[in-house]
């Protein structure tokens, strides 16, 4: 019975390896590189331009103090030190992998190209490294740095995450993003004319959004062609603006069952071959204000899949590809 329901998802989903019904991480770096493939989260210690007052100030509304770096490396640590540390891990479980940095805390690309050059080229140099993830906004690659982003897309894996959130300007404007939408559109063709791996980072159950919102955005982003996709659920910290504004307005956050609704239909607008980076989030436990369901991150992955198979459902199926 089991082999048969497996070979029932491989037939109706051609991007499986894991009896996952969307295109997930695991499977895209299995395919293209034959070989087990980890990221290691650093913390170069950038600054923000949402932060410093070039476009605006106090970050996103839901940011951390450690801009979205919360499970990055420890900044008082150089970056060879923070790779190797959770390298040594990794190693022991998976003795042939090979790695990506993924450079995630605040703006990874908001610095000059020899600072940039320094960082990124110490990573690839370390042994088994295969490319790099540079976590960054729309706003905060100047024309010099992007033709830096080419010649290094030449010599190793690179990809760029562009951190969006919402596709509606007036979200966008609520959360203090900095930019719009269309700041988004053309940074991402500018990276996609040098040929450059984009992800975009989105989030569900932003204040005041509808699903019918929330499912526009994934849908403008299957036509927009993004070659990867992370789906996160808002998530109120403590000592953020986010905190104070859940506190006076009470705005609805999403049930568990909510969010699987969403992600599955969103999944289902999806083109078969945009590859999944992330379908929940990871919060900082002990800041967490809401949604407490997420603090189990596996019951929340388990049971999209189950949702999926009672759906019968799959990634792309409501798309024309």
């Amino acid at each position: 019975m089991l082999k048969y329901f497996l070979s029932e998802v491989i037939c109706m989903f051609k991007n499986t390896i894991d009896n996952k019904r969307y295109y997930t991480l695991n499977c895209f770096y299995k395919n293209k590189f034959n070989s087990k493939v980890c990221k290691i989260s650093l913390n170069a210690n950038f600054s923000c331009p949402n932060k410093d007052g070039t476009v605006g100030y106090g970050g996103c509304v839901f940011c951390s103090k450690l801009g979205s770096g919360d499970f990055a490396g420890d900044a008082n640590s150089d970056l060879v030190s923070q790779f190797e540390q959770v390298k040594s891990v990794m190693s022991k479980k998976w003795p042939d992998t090979k790695y990506i940095g993924y450079f995630q805390a605040n703006t990874n690309t908001y610095a000059d190209v020899d600072t940039l050059k320094k960082y990124y080229e110490t990573i690839l140099k370390l042994k088994d490294v295969i490319g790099l993830n540079i976590a960054t906004r729309p706003d905060a690659i100047s024309d010099e740095v992007m033709d830096y982003l080419s010649e290094l897309n030449k010599k190793t894996f690179l990809t760029v995450e562009l951190g969006l959130q919402s596709i509606h300007d007036k979200t966008l404007k609520y959360i203090n993003r900095g930019h719009d939408l269309e700041c988004l559109v053309n940074c991402f063709n500018k990276l996609k004319e040098r040929n450059i791996n984009v992800v975009v980072h989105i989030i569900n159950g932003l204040p005041y959004e509808t699903e019918d919102m929330m499912i526009e955005t994934v849908k403008f982003l299957n036509n927009l062609r993004i070659d990867g996709i992370k789906i996160h659920m808002l998530h109120v910290l403590k000592n953020t603006k986010l905190a104070d504004l859940y506190e006076e307005e009470n705005f609805h956050i999403l049930s568990k069952e909510e969010y699987i609704d969403i992600v599955i239909k969103q999944l289902e607008c999806l083109n078969p071959d945009i590859v999944i980076h992330r379908i929940t989030g990871d919060p900082d436990t002990k800041d967490l204000i809401e949604p407490n369901w997420l603090v189990k991150k596996f019951c929340v992955l388990n049971d999209i899949d189950k949702e999926m198979v009672k759906r019968d459902t799959y990634q792309g199926k409501r798309t024309n590809n």
